[in-house]
């Protein structure tokens, strides 16, 4: 009991320290406006594509292959579309909407990391413990990427830092599978992994992107989404 509270304990910690300290980053400085929200925006589109092509997908693919995961990225990239009436009502600020679905981005793809954490840690502590500090680490620019949007849209700081926390919090749920069942089946692994990845393409190509160009900066959102990709390959290699 008390080792199966350890791992959902860094599963926890993992998750929230992670997106929230990239939350609080953002939340200390200067509410970002103009080239540096575009970049900001554009930058977080690159996090996210090098987390799904080469983190999610190749696991999918590895897992399962291409029938699973492909069903997987449907279901991903239908299902927010399909929320965001019951979630967001009419009048919300695009840019908030965009953090939020952010949001939901993060915290799908955080639960199967959280699984590999749990399964890592009933295997040796150490690897428990060296995959979570690999994973915060990596959190860190998505709660950042999080936050740029909802504080450009006028959420408060202090709200801002909180929903990016409450964004790493499946990881510890994932954590918790993972510690008392040690993997899920391959199958649901690779469905979550690619459902996962969909939704993330969905932000990308839907959201992020797209508000990232309409503020008319093209080079800061080049650049941007230039040195998520770099970064967010980066931090991967770290695990």
């Amino acid at each position: 009991m008390w080792e199966l509270a350890r791992i959902v304990f860094l599963g926890t910690m993992a998750g929230v320290l992670g997106t929230g300290a990239g939350g609080i980053l953002l939340g200390l400085g200067r509410i970002p406006q103009g080239a540096e929200l575009s970049f900001h925006l554009a930058f977080s589109s690159g996090v996210m594509l090098a987390v799904v092509f080469h983190d999610l997908l190749p696991e999918a693919l590895a897992l399962r292959g291409p029938g699973v995961t492909f069903a997987g990225v449907v279901l991903g990239t239908a299902a927010l579309p399909l929320l965001k009436p019951l979630f967001f009502p009419t009048g919300r600020g695009s840019l908030i909407q965009t953090g939020l679905f952010l949001g939901l981005g993060i915290a799908a793809h955080n639960f199967p990391e959280g699984l590999v954490i749990g399964a890592g840690y009933l295997a040796s502590q150490e690897l428990g413990f060296s995959l979570a500090l690999a994973l915060c680490l990596h959190n860190i620019p998505e709660g950042m990427a999080m936050a740029a949007p909802l504080l450009a849209g006028g959420v408060g700081r202090t709200s801002a830092v909180l929903l990016t926390i409450a964004a790493g919090l499946p990881m510890g749920l994932g954590a918790l599978a993972g510690g008392l069942f040690g993997q899920l089946t391959p199958t649901t692994l690779a469905g979550t992994l690619g459902f996962a990845a969909g939704a993330m393409l969905f932000l990308v190509f839907h959201e992020l992107l797209p508000e990232a160009n309409c503020l008319d900066f093209p080079l800061a959102a080049t650049l941007g989404a230039i040195f998520g990709v770099m970064l967010g390959l980066g931090l991967l290699v770290i695990h």
